[in-house]
């Protein structure tokens, strides 16, 4: 469970770049103002999740379920939270309807809020 946390910690940093990359060049010249803040949304905190991966990753030793669930959550949580935000912003410019996504968004907020309960709780437990 470390090596797969600092993995994806690590991909979840690498497209954040390169996702920001394009939102500030390339994809200027396709979306609104409005859907090219809500894609810089998605990629702040695909960023704040890679950082908390590699953090975390390093850290924890995964000996106990909450230590992998802490893990888990952020994982699934940035990828609902910022992959949903992704497809949202582009809808426009598809000419699709992916409104049936909207709630998926909160529901990874949720999962990385909770990682971030658990990560607190498990700070507050240890003993250094």
């Amino acid at each position: 469970m470390k090596n797969l946390t600092l993995i994806i910690g690590g991909i979840y940093g690498l497209l954040s770049v390169i996702l920001g990359a394009f939102g500030a060049h390339a994809f200027k010249k396709i979306l609104s103002v409005e859907r090219l803040e809500s894609f810089e949304t998605g990629v702040r905190y695909q960023i704040y999740a890679a950082f908390f991966l590699l953090i975390v990753g390093y850290i924890l030793k995964f000996d106990t379920s909450s230590e992998k669930w802490i893990s888990i959550l952020m994982i699934a949580g940035a990828f609902l939270f910022s992959v949903s935000i992704y497809f949202l912003s582009f809808q426009d410019y598809w000419g699709i309807n992916l409104k049936f996504l909207g709630p998926i968004t909160p529901i990874g907020g949720l999962f990385m809020i909770i990682s971030w309960g658990m990560l607190i709780w498990y700070f507050v437990k240890a003993k250094f």
